[in-house]
């Protein structure tokens, strides 16, 4: 751009041009040429061969809400589906601050020493304000998110949690494709997350903390009765006291409920992760658990029903978005809106008004 102080009636007065700006992009700098997205045959043939980077990609892809992706994740699953099924699936869940991750951490390096391979995954609905988490879960468990043996995948998906529930459960099976005869599944929130990770694990760990008040406060009776086994985590130092009189509180709690349809009482153990003290005692009640229910059926009964289930809340999803991505409904839902706010009519009727031009335009 010309300066007009550089004009001839300025004759006293010069303005230089500017320094030339550099370019935003480095010019050296080479692109990588975007990843090839691999066929549905490529990508079951790496995770058969128990290839982590392949296993991680079809991860992503079912993850994925393009329909091209999702379409081709749905024929890798059911190819992988015969070896899949082999492995222990445990969930563990427990308050803010338990230390779940740090447990992991000293859990999964004990199970692995016995051999094996070992997957961790994460159900994390993730933030609906900005459809983010933080995913710090990885870097807590240090020892193991560096073992050669061990795959850690947090889930990054936004969107409800029946949808990261089932995303979490299709990847089960691709990691018992990929050789992994033990799944870890975490629960990062709380409240109904627990009840989506014992709809796919065979045994349900709940951790808890001695020393914060009132043990039993904010304890929700469905959580115990989905624990197969609690532990009271952090039973070291000054807080040993504290931590065998919340296991005497919580054995006493348990007593209250009816027999699981297991069989199995549920044990409550006190151990340390953070100073690896007891992890030993329990992961042999976890073996305990699974002998008593390979021993009288329980363990494929529950594998069965779980199938059931999983087959039904696909369905739900399903029915779910094709009734609110028609672009007739949402209009129609809209105007219904105004009058119900308005108070011209009620929620119910409402509703049933959307349901029923709904279901008569269906054919």
């Amino acid at each position: 751009m010309e300066h007009p102080e550089n004009d001839e009636k300025y004759a006293g007065l010069a303005v230089n041009k500017g320094i030339e700006q550099p370019p935003i992009v480095n010019p050296y700098l080479k692109r990588k040429p975007r990843r090839r997205l691999l066929s549905a045959a490529e990508y079951v043939e790496g995770i058969l061969k128990g290839d982590i980077t392949v296993l991680g990609q079809a991860v992503t892809l079912v993850e994925s809400r393009n329909p091209d992706h999702q379409a081709v994740a749905q024929e890798v699953i059911e190819k992988c589906l015969p070896y899949a099924g082999k492995s222990v699936r445990i969930g563990i869940t427990g308050v803010p601050g338990a230390g779940k991750s740090t447990s992991i951490d000293v859990f999964g390096l004990h199970v692995l020493k016995k051999g094996g391979r070992l997957a961790v995954l994460a159900i994390d609905p993730s933030s609906e304000r900005s459809n983010g988490s933080i995913l710090g879960d990885k870097t807590r468990m240090e020892k193991l998110s560096v073992h050669p043996d061990a795959f850690i995948r947090p889930s990054p998906s936004a969107g409800s949690l029946g949808g990261v529930a089932r995303k979490t459960r299709e990847t089960i099976v691709l990691c018992e494709a990929a050789g992994f005869d033990k799944i870890f599944v975490e629960t990062v929130g709380v409240g109904q997350s627990e009840t989506a990770v014992h709809s796919m694990v065979d045994f349900f760990l709940l951790i808890q903390l001695a020393g914060t008040g009132d043990e039993l406060q904010g304890i929700k009776r469905g959580i115990m009765e989905m624990a197969d086994g609690i532990v009271i985590n952090k039973a070291d130092g000054d807080n040993v006291d504290r931590a065998h009189l919340a296991q005497a509180q919580f054995r006493s709690a348990l007593h209250l409920f009816p027999l699981p349809p297991s069989g199995w009482t549920p044990e409550v153990l006190t151990y340390s992760g953070y100073y690896e003290i007891g992890i030993a005692e329990v992961w042999d009640m976890i073996d305990r658990y699974f002998e008593f229910v390979r021993k009288n059926g329980y363990f494929d009964e529950k594998r069965r029903q779980q199938e059931k289930y999983w087959m039904y809340e696909t369905i739900n999803e399903h029915l779910k978005a094709n009734f609110y991505n028609n672009d007739t409904i949402r209009e129609m839902l809209a105007a219904k809106q105004q009058l119900v706010l308005s108070a011209k009519q009620s929620s119910f009727m409402a509703a049933a008004d959307v349901l029923k031009f709904y279901f008569d335009n269906k054919g």
